[in-house]
């Protein structure tokens, strides 16, 4: 029975637009261990119970939505989402790169599996290809995702300014 509840929660999402957009936190950010992601990677999030897609997408962010200003020992000025001090290095978060522009809420809208239910994006967002199928048992989650018009990732703002160099940013408040 548990099974059948799980697979229906998780099914409900499949189909759904509404909530694309919404801020989510991770569940990797409950962690104090957890150092934050990588500008470089895409990281999907597929039961957020934050989502009524149950998809919280990270597009190439830098750190932790959570702290802003990172830390650069694990001096524990940065909290978890529940609130307990993180104990290792967390990396600022990329000015070019903030929350409100690569974690949100999301819905995959293509992919290679035959047969998957695929949601259309929302105005305001474009179907863009983030994550091919490597064969590491997550071919689930291979495919598209709607994500905000304006906020594609270039390569060239890696290695920009963030919010420990630049604090006063508007994205660091």
């Amino acid at each position: 029975m548990k099974q059948l509840v799980w697979a229906v929660a998780l099914c409900l999402g499949c189909d759904q637009t509404g909530g694309v957009g919404d801020p989510c936190v991770p569940e990797d950010e409950a962690r104090v261990d957890f150092a934050g992601y990588s500008i470089k990677e895409v990281g999907v999030e597929s039961r957020s119970v934050q989502c009524e897609s149950r998809v919280c997408l990270v597009n190439h962010f830098q750190g932790r939505v959570t702290c802003p200003r990172g830390q650069e020992d694990g001096s524990g000025s940065c909290m978890t989402s529940v609130g307990d001090a993180v104990t290792v290095p967390v990396a600022a978060w990329d000015t070019d790169r903030p929350a409100s522009s690569a974690v949100y809420c999301s819905c995959r809208c293509d992919g290679p599996t035959v047969g998957a239910r695929y949601c259309e994006c929302p105005s305001g967002f474009s179907c863009v290809k983030l994550r091919d199928d490597l064969g590491f048992g997550q071919g689930e989650l291979a495919g598209s995702y709607c994500v905000k018009d304006g906020t594609a990732f270039d390569p060239v703002q890696e290695g920009g300014p963030t919010c420990r160099s630049e604090p006063d940013a508007p994205v660091c408040r």
